[in-house]
């Protein structure tokens, strides 16, 4: 069923006798790992609240990313956390939507820089697993008292909640840009030159490393000539430096936000979170022709491997989580990295107290 407003939303949750399978724009479609009745929420849509000089916008969980980021750009203003478009590497065609971004707490490159989607997040309404509207937080910034349920729900991927609208904090746009490119690296060199450039004091908003390594530097343009200078001196150790600027540095992050190098590989893709230093480690313990793009200065590893892998238990500390495989592929490995018997305890509490008779997502988070 397809529903357009938070009173819709919680009678039929409210009245539903089974499982409920929340939809929002469908670009990650979560297939075999959830069965039920479809509650479909792109119908709830709208920027109900912008105030460009306090910095906020409110909008109902449905609204495409594009009119919001529209709305921003013609403020000079954007998402600063740079949410990531899972349509190409997943095959899929849906709408993304800022309840999904929300959701699922999806963050981009210049989470090293700004904080990922839920350092954002201001307030949140949504209806809990028993049909109760609920409003937790506000639209600004404030201490936090009682439950934080905003920092909860946000990358609950509904288990806990079904989002109807949420409010963000936005930034100003920066002036320019420039990426610094150094060819050539291996991974452990290559984490090496982008731990050297966030440790420096230049200010840098991405860290990557794909066909090449990838350094960003945004601000202002007196700003980000001088430090580009002094980095591209800083990397010299590393190899020789191109710099990118315009049009062509902004597709090139696009293209690394969206991970589109791994979208056209054969295969099953992990996204792996780990301390930064262990990721030659855990990329060598890959299975063998898995082909890797590094993230946040190497604490993100886009993996594709053979299909049906199950690269756990990791050789490193860190987190696993599966995001693009076939159907018998999902049945067999979890999706996300098993919790210690704490964090399990922890979980099932939550979801007791907020969806008591388990009927959001089942099956999704364990």
């Amino acid at each position: 069923m397809t529903l357009t407003t938070e009173h819709d939303v919680a009678e039929a949750v409210k009245h539903a006798t089974g499982a409920l399978r929340i939809k929002g724009g469908g670009t990650r479609d979560i297939g075999a790992l959830v069965t039920g009745e479809t509650l479909d929420v792109s119908g709830l849509r709208g920027i109900s609240l912008y105030e460009p000089g306090a910095l906020t916008l409110v909008a109902q969980a449905g609204t495409p990313v594009a009119e919001i980021e529209a709305a921003l750009e013609a403020e000079n203003q954007r998402l600063a956390f740079e949410p990531m478009d899972h349509r190409v590497l997943l095959g899929t065609d849906g709408t993304p939507t800022i309840g999904g971004v929300v959701a699922a707490n999806v963050s981009g490159p210049r989470r090293i820089a700004v904080g990922a989607c839920r350092d954002h997040m201001l307030g949140v309404r949504f209806v809990d697993g028993a049909g109760t509207i609920i409003k937790n937080g506000g639209r600004v910034m404030k201490n936090v008292t009682g439950y934080d349920l905003v920092k909860l729900l946000t990358g609950s991927y509904g288990t806990l909640g079904v989002l109807t609208e949420v409010s963000l904090k936005v930034l100003p746009r920066p002036e320019t840009g420039a990426t610094l490119v150094v060819h050539g690296l291996d991974v452990a060199a290559a984490v090496s030159a982008m731990s050297a450039a966030l440790g420096s004091p230049f200010e840098v908003t991405g860290a990557a490393h794909a066909d090449a390594t990838y350094i960003r530097i945004e601000g202002f343009a007196a700003s980000v000539s001088y430090r580009t200078k002094e980095l591209s001196q800083l990397l010299t150790k590393f190899g020789e430096v191109e710099v990118l600027e315009g049009e062509a540095a902004g597709t090139l992050w696009d293209d690394l936000k969206n991970v589109t190098g791994l979208a056209s590989l054969s295969g099953d893709i992990w996204r792996i979170s780990v301390q930064p230093s262990a990721a030659p480690d855990m990329i060598a313990a890959l299975p063998e022709g898995a082909n890797v793009q590094l993230d946040w200065g190497g604490g993100l590893i886009w993996a594709c491997v053979p299909e049906g892998s199950d690269i756990r238990p990791l050789p490193v500390a860190g987190h696993a989580t599966l995001v693009r495989a076939s159907e018998p592929t999902r049945r067999a490995v979890p999706v996300f990295e098993p919790q210690d018997q704490v964090l399990t305890t922890l979980t099932r509490g939550l979801r007791a107290r907020f969806d008591p008779r388990g009927i959001l997502n089942p099956g999704l988070m364990g």
